[in-house]
């Protein structure tokens, strides 16, 4: 019977405030040594140049498939196909490895002692709810008899201590989170806000009271189990001091509830919603529709559509380009590259740049945009709104990315929140804050965040013109459905473009008060229609102000 790889139990070890799921993985035992060497070549033998390019091509192409999971494709790189298989296999699921990113390294590229090419590689090794194992390793390439390179197969080449005599074998303990609150200390429970169940493990350790997953990659001799080593080690140990201490978080219970039934307003689409003080960054309410899962609120990676028109408008009046009276025409189409429209294909002829803002008109932004450089829109954004600048707010999250445009056609998706703009409800609630305040805060969700930004002030005139442009969204705009609610709103809408083959998704940004709110609809058409009523009717259903 030939030896196959296989899972292996763990040790049994009594877990601390909890339990503890054992996942193992063995590998199969049999090196083979691959295909021989051609006669008088050798991989530096063609050129002073470096390896042959061909081997680094195989090595880059083999560690491709891997990291994308086509293993069968990888394991027929190798010199041992089925045994590559089998072990590849065994090592991604038996470690619940998912999404490894695996990288060739052009330095350290040598001819080995038993005529191989070896190339060095990193390994980023993502462990499913623990963190990533991050390992150097070598990738041995044999150049075959009738011309090409394989992967010369041997165990090492996954992890260097790898081997007939030893493995690998994950250990999982979970310990009991501390109790977490909101900011008045009312207990938050995935049951009562079913948008935090997902987080609250993660809110509480990474506040410091050490709860949450924990785990360990051990390498284990394989006759006794035994473990010969730690080789990686993920989560924090539990704080005795802390384990009975409540985490209070920025979240305002009230709000919260207020977020989670709004989003029954998305008709089962798939949504989401954050609303943030202004003065401060506090996040109020963060809610999704699916509620488990993803946090699409905060970390899902989205065109934000004509929301975006609040960052671009900024970027005209900062240089005074443009003045919310001057004239700007909105023709119901234009061609930059490709033929550019208007929601409905509608048209404003003679427009002022305030109609064009708050009837939301893609051709007459796209018309301005020569008036930006290439990379002035991204400049502005992480300048002056801290977008795509690195985020500490309690919770894992996408800090938005403005990449200078590749063409004029990019250019002009850009002005109006698409091409490779992107986004998320978060990073545009802070926009819409910072829009309306002048100065950004970094958003947090925990108290005693690292907060690594460093942004400037919008000047007060730039602030004065921006409120004056969204406060007309609500009265004369696409914002019209939030105009019945008390106080001073003010607003943007959005629609962004998904594919040829899906609705558009719809998004509304407002500020009241202290508070900026945004959501987003997925594929709900436009943003009045979709994500306006839910934000109506969390506006509707809390105080004009956060205490």
């Amino acid at each position: 019977m030939p030896d196959v790889p296989h899972l292996t139990p763990s040790r049994r070890r009594r877990p601390r405030n909890g339990v503890r799921a054992v996942a193992a993985v063995g590998v199969v035992l049999a090196v083979a040594a691959g295909g021989s060497y051609a006669a008088g070549f050798g991989p530096f033998a063609r050129g002073d140049d470096g390896p042959d390019p061909a081997a680094m091509q195989q090595a880059r192409a083999f560690l491709a498939d891997w990291a994308a999971g086509r293993l069968p494709s990888a394991a027929g790189r190798t010199t041992e196909p089925g045994k590559a298989q089998e072990v590849l296999q065994s090592f991604t699921a038996g470690l619940d490895i998912e999404q490894p990113k695996l990288m060739a390294g052009d330095d350290g590229v040598r001819e080995d002692e038993d005529g191989t090419l070896g190339v060095p590689f990193t390994a980023r090794m993502p462990v499913t709810g623990l963190g990533t194992w991050t390992y150097e390793s070598r990738l041995p390439l044999r150049e075959q008899d009738g011309g090409g390179w394989k992967v010369d197969w041997r165990l090492s080449l996954v992890h260097p201590r790898l081997s007939e005599t030893e493995k690998f074998r994950l250990e999982r303990e979970e310990t009991a989170p501390p109790k977490v609150t909101d900011r008045q200390g009312v207990s938050l429970v995935g049951d009562a806000y079913p948008s935090l169940a997902p987080l609250l493990g993660r809110l509480a350790g990474g506040a410091g009271g050490g709860g949450g997953p924990r785990g360990a990659v051990e390498l284990v001799d394989r006759a006794s189990g035994e473990t010969v080593r730690t080789e990686a080690s993920f989560g924090k140990k539990p704080d005795p001091a802390a384990a009975d201490r409540p985490v209070r978080t920025t979240l305002d219970a009230g709000w919260q509830a207020a977020a989670e039934k709004a989003l029954g307003e998305a008709d089962g689409k798939n949504a989401s919603l954050v609303a943030l003080r202004v003065d401060n960054g506090e996040v109020l309410a963060l809610a999704n529709s699916p509620s488990s899962g993803f946090n699409r609120a905060a970390s899902g990676t989205y065109a934000p559509g004509s929301t975006w028109k609040i960052v671009t408008s900024s970027a005209l009046l900062l240089k005074d380009a443009v003045k919310p009276d001057d004239v700007v025409d909105c023709p119901k189409y234009l061609t930059v590259g490709k033929e550019f429209h208007n929601v409905e294909t509608s048209e404003h002829p003679g427009a002022t740049f305030r109609k064009d803002f708050t009837e939301s008109c893609n051709t007459a932004f796209i018309s301005l945009r020569g008036k930006l450089d290439d990379g002035e829109l991204g400049k502005v954004a992480r300048t002056y709104f801290g977008v795509g600048q690195e985020w500490h707010i309690g919770i894992p999250t996408y800090d938005g990315s403005v990449p200078v445009p590749k063409d004029e056609t990019e250019k002009a998706a850009s002005m109006i929140g698409q091409g490779r703009v992107q986004a998320n409800p978060l990073i545009m609630a802070s926009v819409t804050a910072t829009a309306v305040s002048g100065e950004f805060h970094q958003p947090s969700v925990t108290a005693g965040n690292e907060d690594e930004t460093r942004t400037e002030p919008l000047p007060d005139e730039v602030v004065s013109q921006l409120r004056g442009l969204m406060r007309a969204t609500v009265t004369d705009g696409t914002a019209r459905v939030l105009a019945d609610l008390p106080g001073e709103i003010g607003a943007k809408t959005g629609t962004a473009e998904v594919s040829d083959d899906q609705d558009n998704n719809g998004w509304l940004v407002a500020h009241r008060g202290n508070v900026a709110v945004a959501a987003v609809v997925e594929e709900g058409v436009t943003g009045g229609g979709s994500a306006g009523p839910i934000v109506h009717s969390l506006l509707s259903a809390v105080p004009e102000d956060p205490s």
